[in-house]
């Protein structure tokens, strides 16, 4: 029994009820909320055109927030998920645009990259023993961003060929298949984190590693695993942005490592690990999307903006911190 459950199993029954849909509809009422204020603040905002905007500006965090989501489990954190971005997208351009190879090839180089570089981030966690993936993730972050601007020459590399830009322009009638996408590879991990074996693995290295490795479970294995995991879904994730800019900039995804940090936590995640749900990280990437996009539209600054999303951050790790508070408290 995590410590939430301990609460939960501590109080009266209507209590425990409170207390367990306050804590899954949270993020939901977050949302609504928020989708409300800017609704009365543009006319804009509540548009078909504009909700679909959304839906398609929002794939890209979605599924590097979902990478986040398994580091997180785990009580770790992957820094490196931009860079991870950057260098797997212009690697793939150099092999498409650059040496006129197969566009599938690039795909697969793409991924490939992405799931390498994840792959190096759990070995330095694991075989080199590192105190903490903040140190090895900030390490490969510099690496990773270093050669995507190398063998770039810090240029951008663009006219990728249709079946690249397919995944990030096209539409399956009025829904952008980046979103459709989304939804399906979320359903994948909602099922692999909730009905397999290396789902309650993740869990449960967060939870408590020493119980997990006093069973037998063999914790090296699960967060090769998970950093592997987080590096593809960062590949992944820059397929959809060069489909949809047409572009693989060594520059681009500075900020989505914060973006997938606030995303997992709003949506219920715990830094403390063990505790983060699937849905709860989609309404928590959906909310960022959101708030940038009606920043946008109210005109804000971009510098305001990454004030705001600053600002967020702190907040959504606050509260966290308030409930761990609350869960000693209740447990002493």
């Amino acid at each position: 029994m995590n410590t939430n459950e301990q609460i939960i199993a501590d109080r009266p029954v209507y209590k425990k009820n409170m207390f367990k849909i306050m804590r899954q509809l949270g993020s939901l009422l977050g949302l609504v909320g928020l989708c409300v204020i800017l609704s009365l603040s543009s006319e804009y905002f509540l548009t078909v055109d504009n909700i679909m905007n959304i839906a398609r500006q929002s794939s890209i965090n979605c599924l590097v927030a979902l990478g986040m989501l398994l580091t997180i489990l785990t009580a770790g954190i992957d820094l490196s998920v931009g860079s991870i971005l950057a260098l797997s997208i212009v690697t793939m351009g150099i092999v498409v645009v650059k040496l006129g190879m197969s566009p599938i090839i690039g795909i697969i180089v793409c991924l490939g990259v992405g799931a390498l570089f994840g792959l190096i981030n759990g070995l330095l966690l694991t075989k080199l023993s590192l105190p903490h993936p903040f140190i090895s993730t900030m390490g490969t972050m510099s690496i990773a961003r270093g050669l995507a601007l190398m063998v770039t020459a810090a240029l951008p590399i663009s006219n990728f060929p249709p079946v690249i830009r397919f995944w990030g322009e096209s539409f399956i009638g009025p829904i952008p298949f980046s979103f459709i996408l989304v939804l399906f590879v979320y359903a994948i991990f909602h099922i692999v984190l909730n009905y397999t074996a290396i789902g309650r693995y993740i869990y449960a290295v967060g939870g408590n590693p020493e119980a997990t490795r006093l069973s037998g479970i063999n914790i090296h294995h699960v967060l090769l695993f998970v950093y592997t995991i987080s590096g593809f879904m960062s590949g992944l994730a820059g397929l959809l942005l060069v489909g949809r800019v047409n572009a693989a900039y060594p520059l681009a995804g500075l900020d989505y490592s914060s973006d997938a940090i606030a995303a997992v936590i709003i949506g219920g995640a715990s830094f403390m690990g063990g505790e983060g749900t699937v849905g709860g990280t989609l309404i928590g990437a959906m909310i960022m999307a959101v708030l940038r996009n009606g920043l946008n539209i109210l005109s804000v600054s971009s510098e305001m903006q990454t004030v705001a999303i600053g600002v967020v951050i702190i907040l959504a790790v606050y509260v966290d911190v308030l409930r761990h508070k609350a869960a000693k408290n209740a447990k002493a």
